[in-house]
């Protein structure tokens, strides 16, 4: 429990170990025994055939509703599933109180299809900070975390982004064209061009993973979910990274940005392609 006047940072010195535990028990008990056997009654669509969610999905999002204020009284959730069925408790995500952002299956076309690119997503927020996060492979079983002031680690060890290999294409993951409108489509055509090289992306969790342990260089993304990108975010700024928008702003997460957006390795390579997002030459 959170102690009368303790900060955020000193409610996760002393309880980031628990939040794990809870990421790392919605995973064992809710998504993996559900993995490679899921029957179609457990997978239902929302919006549109490639916006899907499935039973774990909903049992891990209730898991970590749970644990996760038990661990911070007085902090609240917003969580994808829960946002899906009533829009409006996205707002907290502007309010007072703490805010733990979830994503229990990120990737979950992914999961669907027995893929291994899925995560879950936790991360921590305050009055538009986000603190911490963690981001769980749970087939890998890998973890990454992050505490803002304090680095980036997957697995107990440390990472930097650094900056991109010179005399190499940039690597640029980009939203998927299934859900991306015309406009959008058309800014992000700015990367097509010589020493880029772009790709859809997979799960949003493991790709800003890939940019935090410079295995990626940059992700050009059109869509404001905060669960999807919270996490990643400040992983990669941890990492040494940074993120910026079309209007050369960093991504808020409480939204109104300028779309679509950037998280790179490091500052030179964020302009780049915010630059050619824009329509300019870089």
């Amino acid at each position: 429990m959170i102690e009368d006047n303790e900060t955020i940072d000193e409610f996760l010195a002393r309880h980031a170990d628990d939040v794990e535990e809870a990421v790392r028990k919605a995973a064992a008990q809710e998504i993996m025994p559900r993995w490679r056997r899921l029957a179609a009654h457990e997978v239902d669509q929302k919006s549109g055939p490639h916006d899907l969610v499935t039973d774990a999905d909903r049992k891990a999002e209730r898991c970590l509703t749970e644990a996760l204020p038990a661990l911070l009284p007085g902090s609240v959730v917003v969580g994808e599933e829960a946002v899906h069925a009533n829009p409006a408790s996205y707002e907290a995500l502007r309010g007072e109180a703490p805010v733990w952002i979830v994503d229990p299956v990120d990737g979950t076309r992914q999961f669907v299809h027995g893929d291994e690119g899925f995560c879950t997503l936790v991360a921590l927020a305050h009055r538009g900070v986000v603190h911490a996060s963690w981001t769980y492979a749970p087939v890998r079983d890998r973890l990454a975390t992050a505490v803002r002031g304090r680095g980036a680690f997957l697995d107990g060890e440390r990472l930097y982004a650094g900056p991109p290999e010179p005399g190499h294409d940039l690597r640029v993951a980009t939203s998927h064209p299934d859900y991306t409108t015309d406009e959008q489509k058309r800014a992000l055509l700015g990367l097509r061009t010589p020493g880029v090289a772009p790709r859809a992306c997979g799960s949003a969790g493991l790709e800003y993973l890939a940019v935090a342990r410079g295995e990626s260089d940059a992700t050009a993304f059109s869509w404001e979910a905060a669960w999807d990108h919270a996490a990643g975010l400040l992983l990669v700024e941890e990492a040494g990274g940074t993120h910026l928008t079309r209007a050369g702003e960093p991504f808020r997460i409480t939204g109104g940005n300028d779309l679509p957006f950037t998280a790179a390795r490091d500052a030179a390579t964020a302009r780049r392609v915010v630059a050619l997002l824009a329509g300019e030459a870089a």
